[in-house]
C-alpha cells in the first residue's frame, strides 16, 4: 500500500507559478507509476499529467503541456508537478495518484490509479 500526502497549493496570481508535492509511503513507490488529477467545482476529476516508475516517460494533458512539468525522485519517495503561466481554469483541487503498474495507459483516468492523496488546493486569480 502506498499512502500519499500533497503539498505546495495555495493562491497565486495568473501567469504565477506554483510548486506541487506529494510525497509517498510504502515500499511500492519505485515501482508505481504517479500521476496528477485535478477537479474544479462541478467538474469531474481529470487527468493532468503521469510519470512511469522509472522517470524516463511522463505524459501531458493537452491543458498542461508546456505549461506543467511532472518529476520524481524515488529517493525521496516524492513526486513533484511544477506548474508555470498559471491561468484562472487551473483553479481545482489537485491530486497525487499512485499506480500499481509502472506505465500509464493512454488517456488515464480515475479508474486506472489505486493510490490516492486527500488533495491540495490551488486558486488562480486572474
Amino acid at each position: 500500500q502506498v499512502q500519499l500526502v500533497e503539498s505546495g497549493g495555495g493562491l497565486v496570481q495568473a501567469g504565477g507559478s506554483l510548486r506541487l508535492s506529494c510525497a509517498a509511503s510504502g515500499r511500492t513507490f519505485s515501482s508505481s507509476a504517479m500521476g496528477w488529477f485535478r477537479q474544479a467545482p462541478g467538474k469531474e476529476r481529470e487527468f493532468v499529467a503521469g510519470i512511469s516508475s522509472s522517470g524516463r516517460s511522463t505524459y501531458y494533458a493537452g491543458s498542461a503541456k508546456g505549461r506543467f512539468t511532472i518529476s520524481r525522485d524515488n529517493v525521496k519517495n516524492t513526486v513533484y508537478l511544477q506548474m508555470n503561466s498559471l491561468k484562472s481554469e487551473d483553479t481545482a483541487v489537485y491530486y497525487c495518484a499512485g499506480r500499481t503498474m509502472p506505465w500509464f495507459p493512454p488517456n488515464p483516468g480515475v479508474k486506472d490509479l489505486q493510490y490516492w492523496g486527500q488533495g491540495t488546493q490551488v486558486t488562480v486569480s486572474s
